[in-house]
């Protein structure tokens, strides 16, 4: 008797991170006046702040092969592959209000941030 493995048909992963619609429309407007040959904007935690990480935001005219690539009708947002652990769950937002405007980032990965909502900690 002979057994055959039938593959398993591929599952499509769900992306990191979600983006509400202003977030996507934020993307958007960066990627509309963006430097010429840029791929698309980058999210990386880089060490910084009181609590230890915080949420950068910059163009990138080459992804890292390690980046996480989330397409948006805008444009593509990359994950930076070393942030990609403490960001997975997240919702990132674009707020803006008469005195402050900013993505905003709802991380179930976030342990504590500091007082002025700059940092956290994981």
């Amino acid at each position: 008797m002979t057994t055959e493995t039938l593959p398993r048909p591929a599952r499509a992963r769900p992306a990191p991170i979600t983006l509400t619609d202003g977030a996507h429309a934020r993307i958007a407007s960066l990627m509309a006046r963006a430097p010429e040959g840029t791929a698309g904007v980058r999210l990386s935690t880089p060490k910084r702040g009181c609590s230890g990480l915080a949420y950068s935001i910059d163009y990138v005219a080459t992804p890292k092969p390690t980046d996480e690539a989330i397409p948006t009708p805008g444009g593509t947002l990359f994950v930076d592959g070393a942030s990609l652990l403490y960001l997975i769950g997240s919702v990132m937002d674009w707020q803006e209000d008469d005195f402050t405007a900013g993505f905003t980032f709802n991380n179930p990965n976030a342990k504590g941030s500091c007082g002025c909502g700059e940092s956290f900690t994981v």
